[in-house]
């Protein structure tokens, strides 16, 4: 598990922080990075003291620029696969070794871990609306408990990565514009014990999530024609 990092995004997770910590030392990862999201509490000081790497960044990116802080920590340090692991509890370190098993029989780059019980009936029509419109054949498309191998790091560091916001279709398309291999396994999450969705916490988040993909989905499917022989 040397060359295995665990990234945690947070902001405002002094509540559980130190809790999913402790459940990924105690199987045995310690290659832990914190991601600290600007908190204002004490979400970097109780990392730092269970023994996770702290970053902190200088002002709130949200969750996937977050995440991707850490893709390109992970690729300067040369670790040959990263897992996004959530800082709410909903992720349990004894899944991952479903993903790692699924990455190395299947020789995937990116292994999602789905947990399609969980969400409301809003959460459930838009997987299904943007699997549609998008072509991704993935059924929990908004989980962010993922395993990516090296040649995916490498793409997920790159500008263009920069511009998107979350890290669920348009990660994804982006991927498959790289023709990297993934693949999806079922994995056993907890329910949210504090805090609150990045998505789907008010109708104008989803309103505007919903609006972001619909436009990111549509302009890569005009690319696509555009690209097509007349």
């Amino acid at each position: 598990m040397d060359k295995v990092l665990i990234v945690v995004p947070a902001h405002n997770e002094q509540d559980t922080i130190s809790l999913v910590i402790d459940d990924l030392r105690s199987h045995g990862y310690q290659n832990i990075l914190v991601v600290d999201d600007a908190s204002i509490d004490r979400t970097a000081q109780f990392a730092r003291e269970k023994g996770a790497k702290v970053m902190s960044l200088p002002y709130n990116l949200g969750a996937w620029k977050a995440t991707q802080a850490g893709l390109r920590y992970a690729k300067k340090y040369s670790y040959e696969h990263v897992i996004t692991f959530d800082a709410d509890q909903q992720h349990l370190a004894s899944e991952i070794a479903c993903l790692m098993s699924a990455q190395q029989k299947h020789n995937l780059d990116i292994v999602i871990g789905s947990c399609t019980s969980r969400g409301s009936f809003a959460r459930h029509v838009a997987w299904g609306f943007f699997r549609f419109l998008s072509g991704i054949k993935v059924q929990d498309l908004t989980s962010g408990f993922r395993m990516y191998n090296r040649k995916a790091v490498e793409v997920l560091s790159c500008k263009e990565a920069s511009l998107l916001e979350y890290q669920d279709v348009g990660v994804l398309l982006l991927l498959r514009t790289f023709d990297l291999k993934k693949g999806e396994v079922k994995v056993n999450m907890h329910e949210r014990t504090s805090g609150i969705s990045r998505i789907f916490y008010s109708w104008g988040a989803v309103a505007y999530y919903m609006f972001y993909t619909v436009m990111l989905c549509l302009s890569k499917i005009a690319k696509k024609a555009h690209l097509l022989p007349e």
